[in-house]
């Protein structure tokens, strides 16, 4: 049966920008990873009180993993102002490097939307992170922004993809032909009838990461 760990940190990451607010939801004694999870996007409300990020660190807590989260600059209590996706690239760097610093494992990244599109740059080409998870990811264009993902037509690391059939960022079948461009190993799991936000679809998304987990994260083991 999977379990959760209760110990909850707050933290105060030194970003680039200013001082990035964080919590740290801590791992079992002998973890084998630690584990990053990014927010979605903040102008639009996102923190890291997101419920999709929420159940995202639930899932990987499961495993004994630590995970931070963290607001990327000038969201919640973080200093500094957004910046578009460009140092917010270089928030995410310094959430790793503090995850390095702690524990010295492996690396297991996730993001929703804007927290995967943006995280997933900062995360594929850093050798400290072992498997990479993008919920949510825009497609379509967004308020005239659109999202690059050509960086992981190259990128060999363990993927997995989870979004809603439904998400109105994320069209089913642009979705899908993104993800072939990808280069392997690579997994995209559409939860049937979900929307962006994945309202009432959950735990199906927990569901999909925890299986995932445990077949691609080496030694990523349960706790019974």
């Amino acid at each position: 049966m999977l379990t959760s760990n209760s110990a909850i940190t707050g933290l105060t990451l030194k970003g680039p920008a200013g001082q990035l607010e964080a919590l740290l939801n801590a791992g079992a004694p002998d973890a084998t990873h630690a584990a990053l999870v990014c927010h979605p996007h903040p102008l639009y409300g996102g923190t890291l009180h997101n419920k999709v990020v929420f159940h995202t660190m639930k899932a990987l807590n499961s495993f004994g993993f630590p995970v931070l989260r963290f607001n990327f600059r000038g969201a919640g209590l973080s200093e500094g102002e957004h910046d578009h996706g460009r140092g917010e690239l270089d928030d995410v760097r310094t959430a790793l490097d503090w995850l390095e610093r702690e524990f010295r494992q492996p690396i297991v990244f996730a993001g929703f939307s804007f927290g995967a599109a943006v995280g997933l740059r900062a995360a594929c080409p850093d050798p400290r992170v072992e498997a990479l998870i993008g919920l949510g990811i825009p497609v379509s264009p967004i308020d005239e922004r659109r999202y690059d993902y050509d960086f992981l037509q190259s990128c060999t690391k363990p993927k997995l993809f989870v979004s809603g059939s439904r998400d109105q960022f994320g069209p089913r079948a642009q979705l899908e032909q993104t993800v072939t461009t990808f280069a392997d190993p690579k997994k995209l799991v559409l939860i049937e009838a979900g929307d962006h936000f994945f309202e009432g679809r959950l735990r199906e998304v927990r569901e999909a990461i925890e299986n995932w987990v445990k077949e691609n994260v080496a030694a990523g083991k349960s706790e019974s």
